[in-house]
C-alpha cells in the first residue's frame, strides 16, 4: 500500500475498485444532468399548473436545497457507514423520485415532492464519488479521475438543456422524470467491485442535520425571495448549529475542521469561483437576449462551444495537475476567467461570436481550477475527515450557484451597475451588463489573491508517479 499525502491508502492497483471507475463517471453524468435538464421546462410546467415565475421556480429551488444539504449528509455518513451500501441507497431514493414525480406528474405538489426525493437521493452521488475517489485512489490517480470527472461534469452541464428543451418540446415534460433511471444499471457493479468497509466511529447527529437542512434552506430562501424573515431564520440557525457541534459527543461536523485556517478559506474560495462562473452562464444569455435580440436556440449556441470545450480540457487539466501540480492550475485557471470576463465585458455590442469565444476561454478556465481545487482541498483534510470536508465544500460549492445568480439577478432588475465605467463601452444599453462582468473579473481576482495566500506554504505540488 502506497500512502496518500492525506493520510489514506489507496486500494492496489489489482484491486475490483479500479473496475466501478467506468460506473463512476457514468452515474455522475446522470446526477450532474438532473440539475439542468429542468430548467428549460418550467415555461411548460407554469402553463400546466397556472403558475406564476415565483410558484414554478420550486421545481428547480427545492432540488437544489435539498441536493446541497444532501452532499454533506452523505458525506457525513461515508465517515460512519459502507460507502458501497450509502452510494445504493443513493441511486435507489435517486430512482424512486423519478417514477413518483412521472407518477404524480398531474398534481404539483407531488412534483415538489419528488424532486426533493430527487435531490436527496442524487446528492449521494456526487458526494461519494469524491469520498470514492479520495479514499480509494493514490495521488496521481485521483489528479486524472478529477479531470475526467470536470469533463464528464461540464458535458452534463452542456447537454442538459439541450437535452431537456428536446424530450419537453417532442413528448412531455413529464418525462424528464425518467432521464435519471439508467443509474439502476450500475447497482449490480457497485456491488460486485466497492469494497466492503469496517463502520467507523461515532453516529449520525439528527439534530445538528436538522439545524444544518434550516440554515441552507432559509439562506437560498432569502437570496431567491428576498423576504428579511429568511435572513433572521438563517442567522438563528447558524448559532444554534456552531452552539450545538461544540456541545455534543458525535457532532455532525467535528468543530475542529473548522479551526483548520486553509480549508475555511478553501470554502470561501470555491463559493466565490463557482458562483461567479455559475452566475455569468445565468447572466450571459439575459445580455445577448436584450443586446443583440437572438433566439433561445441561437444563445444556446453560442454557449455550447464553451461547454464541450470544458468536457476535452477537464481531462488535460487532469493530466497537468499530475506535472504541474495542483497551484499552478489553479492560478493558470484563474488567470483564464479573469481574462474571460474582461473580454466579455470589453465586447458587449460588437460581433456576438467575440462574446462566445471569450466564453469558451471562460469555460477552459473554469474545468481547470474545478479539477485543481478539489486536489488541492483533497490534500489539506486528514483522513477521518475527507467525507464530511469535501461535502461541505461540494455543498458550498452548489450552493453558491443559487445564491449568486440570486443576486447577480437583482442587481440586474434593478439595475445596479447601470452607469458608465469602462472607457469602451459607450451604448448606455450595455452599461450594466459590463460593469457586472467587469465587476464578477475582481471576485475572481480577490479569489486567487486568497488561494495565494492560503496554499502558498502548502505544497503538493508535482504528484510523484508512483509505481
Amino acid at each position: 500500500m502506497i500512502p496518500l499525502e492525506n493520510g489514506t491508502e489507496p486500494v492496489s492497483s489489482s484491486s475490483d475498485i479500479k473496475k466501478s471507475v467506468l460506473w463512476i463517471y457514468y452515474i455522475l453524468f446522470f446526477a450532474v444532468l438532473n440539475e439542468s435538464v429542468f430548467n428549460v421546462s418550467t415555461p411548460s410546467i407554469a402553463n400546466q399548473f397556472n403558475l406564476d415565475a415565483a410558484g414554478v421556480s420550486w421545481v428547480v429551488t427545492i432540488f437544489f436545497i435539498v441536493f446541497g444539504v444532501g452532499i454533506v449528509i452523505f458525506g457525513k455518513l461515508s465517515d460512519i457507514y459502507n460507502v458501497k451500501t450509502l452510494i445504493i441507497i443513493g441511486i435507489i431514493l435517486y430512482s424512486f423520485g423519478s417514477i413518483l414525480g412521472f407518477a404524480l406528474q398531474s398534481w404539483y405538489p407531488g412534483v415538489i415532492l419528488s424532486r426533493a426525493i430527487q435531490g436527496a437521493g442524487g446528492s449521494a452521488i456526487p458526494a461519494l464519488v469524491f469520498v470514492i475517489v479520495a479514499r480509494f485512489f493514490n495521488a496521481k490517480e485521483r489528479a486524472k479521475m478529477f479531470g475526467i470527472i470536470t469533463s464528464t461534469v461540464s458535458f452534463a452541464i452542456g447537454i442538459g438543456p439541450v437535452l431537456g428543451g428536446y424530450v419537453a418540446g417532442s413528448f412531455h415534460w413529464a418525462f424528464l422524470f425518467l432521464v435519471p433511471l439508467p443509474v439502476l444499471i450500475a447497482i449490480p457493479f457497485f456491488q460486485k467491485y466497492l469494497p466492503k468497509e469496517p463502520r467507523g466511529p461515532g453516529k449520525l447527529d439528527l439534530v445538528g442535520t436538522l439545524l444544518l437542512c434550516i440554515l441552507v434552506a432559509m439562506l437560498i430562501l432569502f437570496t431567491t425571495e428576498g423576504h428579511w424573515i429568511y435572513l433572521l431564520v438563517t442567522f438563528v440557525a447558524l448559532i444554534l448549529f456552531i452552539a450545538h457541534i461544540h456541545r455534543v459527543k458525535d457532532p455532525f461536523v467535528d468543530p475542529a475542521l473548522f479551526s483548520n485556517p486553509i480549508y475555511r478559506n478553501a470554502l470561501i474560495i470555491g463559493f466565490l469561483i463557482y458562483g461567479t462562473v455559475l452566475s455569468v452562464m445565468f447572466a450571459i444569455p439575459l445580455m445577448i437576449s436584450k443586446m443583440y435580440g437572438l433566439s433561445t436556440e441561437t444563445i444556446g449556441l453560442i454557449m455550447f462551444p464553451g461547454a464541450i470545450s470544458a468536457v476535452v480540457f477537464g481531462k488535460v487539466a487532469g493530466t497537468m495537475t499530475v506535472k504541474r501540480g495542483s497551484h499552478f492550475v489553479v492560478y493558470l485557471g484563474l488567470v483564464l476567467i479573469a481574462l474571460s470576463l474582461l473580454l466579455q465585458s470589453s465586447s458587449i455590442g460588437l460581433w456576438v461570436w467575440y462574446i462566445g469565444a471569450a466564453l469558451i476561454m471562460m469555460f477552459i478556465g473554469f474545468s481547470f481550477v474545478q479539477t485543481a481545487l478539489t486536489e488541492s482541498v483533497t490534500n489539506i483534510l486528514p483522513s477521518h475527515q475527507i467525507g464530511v470536508g469535501m461535502g461541505f465544500f461540494n455543498m458550498i460549492s452548489t450552493i453558491s450557484g443559487a445564491i449568486v445568480t440570486a443576486l447577480v439577478a437583482k442587481s440586474i432588475e434593478q439595475e445596479f451597475f447601470a452607469f458608465p465605467l469602462h472607457p469602451l463601452i459607450s451604448d448606455p444599453n450595455a452599461y450594466m451588463y459590463s460593469n457586472l462582468i467587469l465587476f464578477l473579473g475582481i471576485i475572481i481576482i480577490a479569489s486567487g489573491l486568497l488561494y495565494f495566500v492560503s496554499f502558498r506554504k502548502k505544497t503538493p505540488q508535482p504528484v510523484q508517479v508512483l509505481s
